[in-house]
């Protein structure tokens, strides 16, 4: 029996969602630890002032004035109490465009970082003044595709060459693929490409096989769903094609380091405490 996609919920969150334009914009208010969550919404996080962690898909990020944070839908998502202000523009997946490369993470400097603080400042000013109706969405969107577009171009750099391009695509059909194939045969035939090829993309790019890769994937997918959803460990497990609950077990524990049981206990019995060790996801 397979088990539906948990629904995403954005009720515990520090984060505004997108308005009625299909963009928001917020201050980050980090006065209140919080468990996990996954939102279903894009968020770009910019650090203004002050330093923190926030912490994506369990791991944390150390942020400082600079600091430019890209949370995608479904990523489990933690802030706790710490003295970091930022400035937050959050908007709806229709709106994310092209722009499917995989780093999450920039410290800008110099012009880059003017010019995103000066998108981030349109932004917030033209979504509280402007009331609703078509121009004004029109204007919101605008400004937020030339933000995603001065953001690409942070990224370009680093998406060159065949190789990139390859594990990008990859990375792609790994996204939707991943609850129902972890063969890696399978993704390399989808590519039109060998397995040794494919792995030689994933060795370049991440310094991991194709097949740890996806099963960083699969893990990655389990801690969310154990820390940000109601769902039993069989159920998880289940859902992400362990029709018996041993083997996933099993599973979790290589790539994890413990039982989903302890893990689950671990990360939403305190806010305040660290995430257990384990393994960066490759993204």
């Amino acid at each position: 029996m397979s088990i539906a996609a948990p629904r995403l919920e954005a009720a515990t969150t520090t984060f505004r969602p997108p308005g009625w334009a299909g963009v928001g914009t917020c201050a980050l208010d980090a006065t209140s630890a919080q468990p996990p969550s996954r939102l279903p919404f894009h968020v770009l996080l910019l650090a203004t002032a002050g330093h923190g962690t926030v912490e994506v898909d369990f791991f944390g990020h150390s942020c400082r004035p600079g600091t430019l944070l890209w949370i995608r839908p479904g990523q489990a998502l933690r802030v706790g109490r710490n003295g970091l202000t930022a400035s937050v523009v959050t908007f709806e997946e229709r709106l994310a465009g092209d722009e499917a490369h995989l780093h999450s993470r920039w410290q800008l400097r110099g012009e880059d970082e003017d010019a995103v603080i000066n998108e981030f400042a349109q932004l917030a000013v033209d979504c509280e003044r402007h009331p609703p109706g078509p121009i004004a969405a029109d204007l919101l969107r605008h400004q937020l595709r030339v933000l995603l577009l001065r953001i690409a171009l942070l990224a370009a750099a680093d998406a060159s060459g065949a190789e990139s391009r390859t594990y990008t695509r990859f990375r792609g059909l790994l996204e939707a693929g991943h609850p129902h194939s972890r063969r890696v045969e399978d993704y390399a035939e989808e590519l039109g490409c060998s397995v040794r090829t494919l792995t030689r993309a994933c060795l370049a790019v991440t310094g991991r096989t194709a097949k740890q890769v996806v099963d960083d994937r699969v893990a990655l997918e389990a801690r969310r769903l154990l820390a940000c959803t109601p769902l039993s460990v069989a159920e998880v497990g289940r859902h992400l094609g362990f029709p018996e609950p041993t083997n996933f077990g099993r599973f979790f524990h290589r790539e994890v380091g413990m039982s989903p049981g302890h893990f689950r206990s671990q990360v939403t019995a305190e806010p305040h405490a660290a995430i257990p060790a384990q393994r960066r996801s490759s993204d």
